[in-house]
């Protein structure tokens, strides 16, 4: 069993922190550490999202070989 979230948890713990950092009360060295964790988090959901659309635009052929759709 894998400990790595699934998409949609790391999209909700961005959320969570988004809304922390939006309610302006938490302290300067928490507002970092979020905003930190935040960034990864942005970055692992861009990583996911761009494998996605490239396992989307491609069909299979016949054959087995892979071929770029036509947008």
């Amino acid at each position: 069993m894998s400990n790595k979230a699934t998409f949609e948890e790391n999209l909700q713990e961005l959320e969570t922190i988004v809304a922390k950092l939006e309610q302006g009360d938490v302290a300067l060295e928490d507002a970092i550490v979020e905003f930190q964790k935040g960034m990864v988090l942005s970055k692992d959901l861009q990583k996911t999202l761009k494998e996605a659309e490239e396992t989307l635009v491609k069909v299979m052929q016949a054959d087995g070989t892979e071929v770029e759709m036509d947008a």
